[in-house]
């Protein structure tokens, strides 16, 4: 019997990766991995292990409906701070979900986020407007596309924080002048969802699985809840050092000048000013019932400490 396909937008990075080795792993579905770098590394390993290269670019949507053909599903994903447009990624959302539309897609997960603007509206001067038309640019663009998608074969996934940011996104403990090591983590004794990036495809992959089940549900995701404090103490158990909880306040956040402090300063205080709803929105548990394998924070550490630069 032919295997039913599915499309990984963004297969060779960090979510869609994730959910196309997961996929390929399993071998229920076969594998089709859209990336714009089909010669790249990555993408020559998911062919050696079985999946389909496909070329496509979410600016274009003639290679996404080239793409998307004869796909049972599409995972669909864009990645703000590539180039930190507000409009280039609400259009590239536009563009993914008239692809899958175009191709008659029976089951979409689209990987989005909050639109903080129903909370925070733009006249609330909590935090600062940015951009003219937004609270957390890199969240706004995401919620506010919700909508492109045909909400009957689309499951919304809500991500969390990437443990991984600590690796890749200079996230990590630095020194202060005394040298001693600091977490930063501007939110108090307020939990943070977070999970390993590896996780949100290994979750996506639990609700492929599921079929039509989770259709027009939002299914938020993340591998645990924690404060600045507690992420401090795994840290300094994992890596053998003194690690303390930096606490600045977003305001102070917002003023540390690398592109998209103010985004991320704003999107601190959304998740603390709403811990309640934004924690509530990320069970662990059905996090844990889509992906058997869910690492805890101290089980990432355990894999990827080393690559945590101090």
């Amino acid at each position: 019997m032919t295997k039913k396909i599915i499309a990984v937008v963004g297969a060779t990075g960090a979510q869609g990766g994730g959910l196309a080795r997961a996929l390929l792993a399993d071998g229920e579905f076969a594998v089709r991995a859209v990336t714009r770098k089909p010669d790249g590394a990555v993408a020559q390993q998911l062919a050696a292990a079985g999946a389909q290269i496909v070329q496509a670019d979410a600016d274009d949507t003639a290679s996404l409906r080239a793409a998307f053909a004869g796909a049972h599903g599409v995972y669909c994903v864009t990645n703000y701070w590539e180039h930190m447009s507000a409009d280039k990624e609400i259009q590239q959302a536009q563009n993914l979900a008239e692809a899958t539309k175009a191709q008659s897609v029976a089951h979409v997960v689209w990987s989005t986020l909050e639109d903080t603007r129903k909370r925070i509206p733009l006249s609330d001067d909590r935090m600062p407007t940015l951009h003219g038309k937004y609270k957390v640019p890199h969240y706004d663009t995401k919620g506010s596309s919700d909508h492109f998608f045909d909400a009957p074969r689309t499951t919304f996934l809500l991500t969390s924080f990437y443990w991984d940011n600590l690796i890749y996104f200079g996230m990590g403990p630095k020194p202060d002048a005394q040298g001693q090591l600091g977490f930063v983590l501007p939110m108090g004794n307020k939990k943070l969802p977070g999970i390993a990036a590896e996780d949100i495809g290994k979750c996506a992959f639990g609700v492929f699985k599921r079929g039509t089940s989770t259709l027009g549900k939002y299914i938020g995701i993340a591998g645990e809840h924690l404060t600045g404090a507690q992420m401090a103490q795994a840290l300094s158990q994992a890596l053998e050092r003194n690690i303390v909880h930096v606490d600045p306040p977003p305001s102070v956040y917002r003023t540390f000048g690398f592109p998209g402090a103010d985004d991320l300063g704003n999107m601190f205080q959304y998740k603390a000013d709403f811990e309640t709803e934004y924690c509530g929105a990320r069970s662990i548990a059905q996090s844990r019932a889509l992906n058997p394998e869910l690492l805890s924070f101290s089980g990432w550490l355990a894999k990827y400490k080393s690559r945590i630069p101090l």
